[in-house]
């Protein structure tokens, strides 16, 4: 039985979703905030945090912020969601059919992947776990935050650089620098990678479109 592209398209996003949601209750369920491991010498580790704000570490303005961010990602979900559907039907519709490269709607299957991860983290791990401290591992069953105030787990950590700048350099000489410093999930890298791969790979696809609109608002 041949599947849909629709259907291919929600299968790996699921596939996506699911890969992110283990690795975050492995990681949550098994080591305290703060705790981490080598995974490949000392330039890749596993280290436990917990993210109050946006991708990559970032923090974006305390309890309010944490609110509009997460109502931010609802909406942008349901408006990716929105913008596959409609771009499978274009590339689906008999003589209407509109030519919608495979790598597009991967793309942005792996943002909306991506955004759901985040999302669900933000609105019920508050509900679901205890709190995560120093030399203290969470459990199912508790509650450290209400609705669509929960945080955000990351765990992939790439100091691939790690060193003290040399004494001689004014203002940093003597201070520790790393590259690569932000800690990330894999909800964060399925975002990254189909935004990067549509920019550099798809850009003419959002190119002829915007033409298009432009045309059809001009006639």
């Amino acid at each position: 039985m041949k599947i849909s592209k629709g259907k291919k398209l929600l299968i790996l996003g699921a596939l996506l979703v699911l890969v992110d949601q283990v690795i975050k209750v492995l990681v949550k369920t098994n080591m305290s905030f703060g705790d981490s491991f080598p995974v490949i010498g000392h330039w890749f580790r596993i280290l436990f945090i917990e993210n109050e704000g946006m991708a990559f570490g970032m923090k974006f303005g305390g309890a309010f912020g944490k609110f509009i961010l997460s109502l931010f990602r609802i909406v942008l979900f349901g408006f990716l969601c929105w913008w596959i559907t409609s771009l499978v039907r274009k590339s689906e519709g008999g003589l209407m059919k509109m030519k919608v490269p495979d790598g597009v709607l991967v793309g942005l299957t792996l943002i909306t992947a991506g955004a759901l991860g985040n999302i669900i983290d933000s609105l019920f791990y508050g509900l679901i776990f205890s709190a995560s401290d120093p030399g203290t591992i969470a459990s199912f069953g508790g509650h450290y935050a209400p609705f669509m105030y929960g945080k955000v787990v990351d765990m992939f950590y790439f100091p691939l650089i790690d060193t003290t700048w040399p004494s001689w350099i004014p203002f940093v000489g003597g201070h520790p620098f790393r590259f690569f410093e932000p800690i990330f999930n894999f909800a964060d890298s399925c975002v990254t990678v189909g935004a990067i791969y549509l920019l550099l790979f798809q850009y003419k696809f959002f190119t002829r479109e915007d033409q298009k609109d432009a045309e059809s608002h001009s006639i």
